[in-house]
């Protein structure tokens, strides 16, 4: 048996062996998948007879529902399709709430007992074959609805089509701005249908909860889920909240600014009640100071000179209490500038590491080879420098007669030990002094050995005369 409990409304779904007397167990079920839907949590306890409620809650197309009487004690369950009263006929939907949480829901929407309608019987089979070829021929029907109102000219949206569970009606929901003159327009659909006309305007957020969809939260519409009730949102709501006045951003799917804006809002109040005035004023020595922001999360208020507006300056709520109890005495503050206290630097963790460049990099395989390659490099650089120490520390006195570049080399091979080879050569210099070194290197106190950092000169005497020639 079909029971229809597709959050679309229509009946397609059929329950098939799963459908019980407590109705369909299936995940997209009758009583926990379609809009607005409501959770019985007193379904597992049972009432006594004398106190058994005899309301329950009937849904139909997307989020409409309303209460009938049980006044056969028909055993009716979640999911179970029956057959209502209606004006004119009868219509058919499906059982959405029994038990004791009906009067509550009853009493919620201010339905009253003596206007209920009751419930005639159990759907049978030729009530879901009239309703099933009824709901196929909908989406035709709103197509062929919307060119005729296109054609009259008339400024409205043909949002949804309903039809009547026996199909002795049809109703068409509309959004308009303006006042529509329906008299042509029933004749027309009169014509094209060949049925009872019923026309119902609803609201923009009223549409936005039939069509459905997905909001900027990436969920479900509130709506089309299950918000009953629409408050009025305006745009105080969002300068509580220190929003940004941007349309885009703050207009949900209906167009309208979103319903979520209004949940936050009495912890925003409760909070910004321990805040002073936002058209606070301070008189300090430099001038008088405006509040410019605030800030409700950590407990701020920014001030900053009439004179020069340019520099803010963030200060505690209580210290602007302070300071306003200070201007009732009718004493000035300090300026802003010395009443800035210095803000702590707080050393924050980032542990998702998002600014961390590295982040995908192995850290222990890239230390490991820089190791290895500066300890190769020192042990290169250690070995160049011993090569140019050996090669720098050459014997700074040689003869320039005796020594030629091969006698060097073999001397390099023989004394491999630079230390050795020093000594060797001045050993050797002290044998066979040169006297025109020696003159050279001279000094006042008569020394016979230079130093080797000064650079020697080569003084010029002109050539002795020898007296036995």
């Amino acid at each position: 048996m079909s029971c229809g409990c597709k959050t679309s409304g229509d009946s397609a779904h059929s329950c098939g062996p799963k459908k019980t007397a407590n109705g369909c167990e299936n995940v997209n079920t009758c009583g926990n998948s379609y809009k607005l839907s409501v959770f019985d949590w007193l379904s597992d306890i049972s009432n006594p007879a004398p106190n058994r409620c005899d309301f329950v809650e009937v849904r139909f197309k997307n989020d409409r529902k309303s209460f009938y009487k049980n006044v056969n004690n028909f055993p009716l369950h979640i999911g179970s399709v029956v057959t209502v009263e209606s004006s004119p006929g009868h219509d058919v939907g499906v059982v959405s709430l029994t038990g004791e949480l009906v009067k509550i829901q009853m009493k919620k929407k201010r339905f009253s007992e003596d206007s209920l309608l009751k419930i005639y019987r159990l759907a049978n089979q030729k009530d879901l074959e009239v309703w099933q070829e009824a709901r196929k021929k909908e989406e035709n029907v709103k197509i062929e609805a919307r060119k005729i109102a296109h054609r009259l000219g008339l400024e409205m949206k043909i949002t949804d089509v309903e039809y009547q569970g026996d199909a002795s009606k049809i109703t068409f929901y509309y959004t308009a701005d303006n006042r529509i003159d329906f008299r042509q327009l029933i004749k027309d659909y009169a014509g094209a249908f060949r049925t009872k006309i019923d026309m119902k305007q609803i609201g923009f957020r009223q549409e936005a909860a039939k069509v459905g969809g997905i909001g900027s939260c990436g969920r479900e519409l509130c709506c089309s889920t299950w918000l009953t009730d629409f408050r009025s949102v305006n745009t105080n709501v969002a300068r509580y909240q220190q929003l940004s006045i941007n349309p885009q951003k703050l207009a949900g799917q209906c167009g309208k600014l979103k319903c979520c804006l209004n949940y936050e809002l009495d912890s925003y109040l409760d909070a910004l009640s321990n805040f002073p005035s936002s058209s606070t004023m301070l008189d300090t020595e430099k001038g008088r100071a405006f509040c410019i922001k605030i800030d409700v999360f950590k407990k701020k208020m920014w001030f900053a000179y009439v004179d020069n507006s340019i520099a803010w300056y963030d200060f505690d709520i209580e210290l602007v209490k302070k300071l306003i109890a200070k201007n009732k005495r009718g004493e000035k503050t300090l300026p802003l500038e010395e009443l800035k206290q210095p803000e702590t630097p707080f050393a924050s963790i980032d542990l998702i590491q998002e600014n961390n460049v590295d982040r995908f990099e192995k850290k222990g395989r890239g230390n490991n080879r820089n190791r290895n390659q500066n300890r190769q490099n020192n042990n290169q650089n250690n070995q160049n420098q011993g090569q140019r120490k050996n090669t720098n520390n050459r014997p700074e006195r040689q003869e320039r007669s005796e020594r030629s570049e091969r006698p060097q080399k073999q001397e390099r091979q023989q004394n491999p030990n630079p230390n050795n080879q020093q000594k060797q050569q001045r050993n050797h210099q002290q044998q066979k002094p040169q006297p025109e070194k020696i003159e050279a290197a001279m000094d006042s106190q008569g020394d016979k050995k230079s130093t080797p950092n000064k650079k020697k000169f080569k003084k010029k005497f002109p050539p002795k005369k020898d007296n036995n020639a």
